[in-house]
């Protein structure tokens, strides 16, 4: 007897009511029960919408005309509505704050158990049993807010498991984990699979990252359409990724660029069971081919940490005996787990908190009797989430915020803002309000209001956060160009390895308050024991130089990066 869909969509088109064109364009999908299937494509392609469709917030929220049909479980979503959809699917959203509503992890959990007033006793069984399969029976007395990324996002997973749903959809899992927890957030979600009688569905952009545990299929979708359907094993063997704006694995990468035509049969999934035989030769060759890497830095030091050490409380100390310098026009990343101290170090570097011990300087002085004002002309700082920077409801009005506060003139003040949001590439929406955004949008909003400024120093919390490959590249580049045009120095604290790879010159590493390691990029995310002590994840082209038999993993993964970025049409030092 043929298996018959949980999810099918059929000839579904929606068009936005506020927009001319529609979002989604003739949809035909079907999802079996217990599949996992990624769905993959760069903002604006309409994955996010194809998921308001499967909750039901389309058309219960937000309206539009829509033809075609979909079955859920063999209901009609529209006619279930938001409640009705959220008994069969359950959502686990990008911003897991946003799905907090009481004050402990155990109220959380029990919340929905509540409205539907089960009885006590089964209900905490129900907690109990579901606690149990997430870890978070110690922390079921905690506040949401306290927890890390990776707990917050088990309580939001275990709220909605709570409710028995038959399919869980999440909305970029990995957005504002370490690399570490993303892995482990991956696991868990292929444990929950096996374990419980569900199906899911993973919307993201970061194929590598999701990879790490087999998915059955990739839908990739441009433009309102599904451009492919396939087993990772065919998707990966062609050019449809990058074609369409989406990140391809780095080992992946590393092979085409060695001319390798990957086969299906060689099962690309996964870099640590593909069958490198038949591509051995290849990437021997191309490794001799390309030039060594090297790379070389300004000698004048801009920013100076000295023994640094800060605790919030005489109880625990969060930075201990921090100490580096930062060259002009630099591109540095600040990584390690969450919870490091890495925004408490960036925080101390704009005087937010005054250290316990130990002096930054700024070209050599100390900037200990600055003010926040008088060091924030010198150090721009861009907070991880937009939302906790913007104020004003207009674009333009937010962008020049800064300025109008330090008195400058009107007219300077508009040319200023339109330059900087030319460069962000929000100009066109210069007259828009902010709460007409996209999330990755707000985020270039927040990086304008700072570039207006002037200084001489970025920091950037989570630059790419919610930025699909096409979005990141396009900041990335903008802030390399920056680099290189004007000698602006720039920090950047990142969960993000490729973006770490690719574009920055330094990388120093935090863990419990102390710096680990402050070297290259590549020497980080090809040592084993430093990747595993600050939860990062090492890099796919260190497994594949060696399981290809290149004795430097180090140099292999450099001497690639440089490739990438010399055939990109992008240089270090130019």
């Amino acid at each position: 007897m043929e298996k018959k869909p949980i999810i099918e969509f059929s000839d579904v088109t929606f068009k936005y009511r506020v927009q001319q064109k529609p979002t989604l364009k003739n949809i035909n999908l079907k999802i079996y029960p217990g599949e996992k299937v990624l769905i993959a494509g760069q903002s604006g392609s309409g994955k996010s919408t194809l998921a308001h469709c499967l909750n039901a917030l389309i058309p219960c929220s937000y309206t539009g005309d829509m033809s075609g049909t979909l079955r859920v479980n063999g209901e009609d979503p529209s006619k279930l509505g938001v409640f009705g959809m959220s008994q069969i699917v359950g959502t686990v959203l990008q911003d897991t704050d946003g799905q907090f509503i009481a004050l402990t992890v155990g109220e959380d959990l029990s919340f929905a158990l509540e409205n539907d007033c089960m009885p006590q006793d089964e209900m905490f069984e129900k907690v109990d049993s579901v606690a149990e399969k997430l870890e978070l029976k110690s922390l079921l007395l905690n506040a949401p807010g306290d927890l890390s990324g990776g707990q917050k996002q088990r309580v939001s997973l275990g709220g909605v498991m709570a409710c028995d749903v038959k399919i869980l959809l999440f909305d970029e899992p990995l957005a504002n984990l370490d690399p570490a927890t993303g892995k482990r957030t991956i696991a868990l979600i292929d444990e929950i699979l096996k374990n419980e009688d569900m199906t899911v569905v993973i919307i993201e952009h970061r194929i590598e990252d999701v990879l790490y545990r087999d998915v059955d299929r990739i839908v990739l979708m441009g433009d309102g359409e599904i451009i492919a359907d396939m087993h990772p094993d065919e998707l990966l063997c062609k050019n449809l990724l990058p074609e369409h704006g989406i990140r391809e694995p780095l080992y992946v990468a590393a092979l085409k660029a060695a001319g390798v035509t990957i086969e299906p049969e060689t099962h690309p999934q996964h870099i640590e069971s593909m069958n490198i035989e038949p591509y051995k030769d290849k990437v021997h060759s191309w490794f001799h081919s390309v030039k060594q890497h090297s790379h070389e830095t300004n000698s004048d030091v801009i920013l100076s940490v000295q023994d640094l050490t800060f605790g919030y409380n005489s109880e625990k100390q969060i930075l201990s005996d921090v100490s580096f310098d930062v060259k002009k026009g630099e591109m540095i990343s600040l990584v390690g787990k969450n919870g490091a101290g890495k925004s408490t170090l960036a925080s101390l570097i704009c005087g937010f908190y005054k250290p316990d011990k130990g002096k930054i300087l700024f070209k050599g002085e100390d900037m200990s009797s600055l003010s926040i004002k008088e060091r924030g002309e010198r150090i721009g700082y861009v907070m991880q989430s937009p939302n906790q920077m913007i104020s004003k409801p207009m674009i333009s009005e937010e962008v020049g915020l800064g300025l109008v506060a330090r008195g400058a003139d009107p007219a300077q003040v508009t040319e200023r803002v339109n330059n900087a949001l030319k460069i962000c590439g929000l100009y066109p929406f210069r007259n828009w309000p902010v709460t007409a955004l996209s999330f990755g949008q707000k985020k270039r909003v927040s990086i304008a209001s700072i570039l207006v400024l002037d200084p001489e120093i970025i920091i950037l919390d989570e630059p790419t956060a919610g930025q699909d490959y096409s979005h990141y590249t396009e900041i990335m580049e903008f802030l390399r160009k920056l680099c290189l045009d004007t000698g602006i120095t720039i920090i950047m604290i990142t969960h993000d390895m490729h973006l770490m790879l690719e574009y920055t010159d330094r990388t120093l590493v935090l863990t419990d308050g102390k710096l680990l390691m402050d070297t290259s990029p590549v020497n980080v995310l090809t040592d084993e024991h430093i990747c595993d002590r600050a939860y990062l994840k090492k890099t796919s082209l260190y497994d594949l130089a060696l399981r290809c038999g290149i004795d430097d993993p180090s140099e292999f993964a450099a001497r690639f990066i440089d490739d990438e970025r010399r055939r990109g049409g992008r240089t270090w030092q130019e």
